[in-house]
């Protein structure tokens, strides 16, 4: 009697079990599939980090013994895995150069920075701002600096600040010195003589090229309307 008991309850168990171990086997085996799905192949480390990364750069160069440049920036990145090969400076970049005595003779920052070094350009975004030994200042939110041409450019929005002039424009051209420069599509203020050469007292501003922007021409109906409102405020 004790025999068939433990049979029965044995039949019983087995009938319990055997679900619960089928649905922990079905589950381990899923789990296995899916992560062997996800794998991919590893990412090296030469795919994309920087070969040389240094912070907190203050660091003074020297040309024939004497010191001649300082660079200051938060980060500089050096890169030759991606192409074109680049340096970086994403936290913002400082540069001025000193004349023998040590003074500032000019100064270029701006709020990030590239410089692809096999095109020797410069590419400058973000409140560039530029002051070369003339005391020429220019402003613009980009600029390229291509040293194999030796010129700069910018296709956005520029200012150049002169003691003689100002000018503002959205097209910029000019030599590495900054003394022959073009400003397009542009609009300022500055002395007649500089427009009309009758100056004969003083000698001649850099050269640079404007190309100014006549008025309007007004359409009938609003200059009827100019008219009527100049009518009444004299009456």
């Amino acid at each position: 009697m004790t025999e068939r008991c433990w049979i029965v309850n044995s039949r019983k168990w087995y009938r319990m079990v055997l679900p619960l171990l089928f649905t922990i086997h079905y589950s381990l085996f899923t789990a296995c599939e899916e992560a062997q799905e996800h794998t991919a192949a590893a990412i090296y480390d030469r795919d994309s980090v920087s070969m040389m990364v240094s912070y907190g750069v203050n660091t003074l160069i020297s040309d024939s013994g004497i010191i001649k440049y300082k660079i200051v920036t938060e980060r500089w990145d050096v890169n030759v895995i991606k192409q074109p090969t680049r340096w970086t400076f994403e936290k913002g970049v400082f540069f001025e150069q000193f004349d023998q005595n040590f003074h500032v003779e000019a100064y270029v920052q701006a709020d990030t920075a590239w410089y692809y070094d096999q095109q020797k350009l410069w590419h400058l975004r973000g409140r560039v701002r530029i002051r070369n030994v003339n005391g020429l200042v220019y402003q613009s939110e980009e600029l390229y600096w291509d040293g194999l041409r030796h010129e700069l450019y910018s296709n956005v929005f520029s200012k150049v600040t002169t003691p003689e002039r100002t000018l503002q424009g959205t097209y910029f051209r000019s030599d590495e010195q900054m003394r022959h420069y073009t400003v397009s599509n542009s609009k300022g203020s500055f002395m007649t003589e500089d427009m009309t050469g009758e100056n004969k007292n003083q000698e001649s501003a850099p050269g640079d090229t404007t190309q100014q922007q006549s008025e309007p021409i007004l359409r009938p109906q609003i200059q009827q309307k100019h008219a009527k409102t100049i009518q009444e405020s004299t009456q």
